[in-house]
């Protein structure tokens, strides 16, 4: 009984998220922020709306990152490809104009990890894509854990999701900056050995990153930039 509710109660939630990242050719952004504006406004109502982000850097920059949803398992597995109207209008206007390099994967919103509401979004983040050693992910639940005492009591917005079938098990750990770019600043808050401490007790530092060390396989971050005159409305 008590192994089968926590999974019913995700179940019903709306808490899956997909991600599409594509990267239009070079010479022609203009004409695929067009066609992929009219896309989204006309085919992505409800669970399946669009959220458009630039890539600002990291490995992906230039490229253009689609979030569809929330929504659910059991709504994803009745979605089917929304009608031979919507596919198209994706092949015969879009496909043209993006390059062969893509990706497509899913991933979870984890309450439990984050300092903020799956929905209380903010124009530009900051993503760190952290890989976990096979066998640890009860561990680095834990250090995401002592991570959000640190968050809540620092008031920093960070939305923490978990891949789900989609390549290398990871974390996808996203700080939205509800004030812009200046929380990036050194001195905006205090160094994060310092509140760790404060949080979690002296010498707590020594731990995390010991456990980090033992845990994370490897990681990236990037910065995107959320567009909203590209997403559904």
């Amino acid at each position: 009984m008590f192994l089968t509710l926590p999974f019913f109660s995700y179940a019903q939630d709306k808490n899956v998220v997909s991600v599409t990242r594509v990267f239009p050719k070079i010479d022609k952004v203009a004409a695929f922020e067009k066609a992929l504006k009219a896309h989204a406004q006309k085919y992505h109502k409800g669970d399946w709306a669009w959220k458009v982000f630039t890539i600002e850097s990291g490995p992906d920059a230039t490229g253009y990152q689609i979030v569809e949803g929330p929504s659910t398992w059991d709504a994803l597995d009745t979605r089917g490809d929304l009608g031979k109207e919507h596919m198209a209008d994706w092949n015969m206007n879009i496909t043209p104009l993006i390059q062969d390099r893509g990706s497509v994967s899913y991933a979870t919103f984890r309450a439990d990890l984050s300092s903020v509401a799956l929905t209380d979004y903010s124009d530009k983040v900051a993503i760190n894509h952290v890989f976990y050693k096979p066998g640890y992910l009860e561990e680095v639940e834990d250090i995401i854990k002592k991570l959000k005492k640190v968050w809540d009591t620092s008031g920093q917005s960070i939305a923490v999701y978990e891949a789900s079938s989609s390549g290398e098990p990871q974390f996808i750990i996203v700080t939205r900056y509800k004030q812009g770019l200046k929380e990036r600043n050194i001195g905006f808050r205090k160094p994060m050995k310092e509140r760790y401490n404060a949080t979690n007790g002296d010498n707590s530092w020594e731990d995390y990153t010991k456990g980090v060390k033992n845990t994370v396989d490897h990681s990236w971050s990037e910065l995107l930039f959320f567009h909203p005159e590209l997403s559904s409305k």
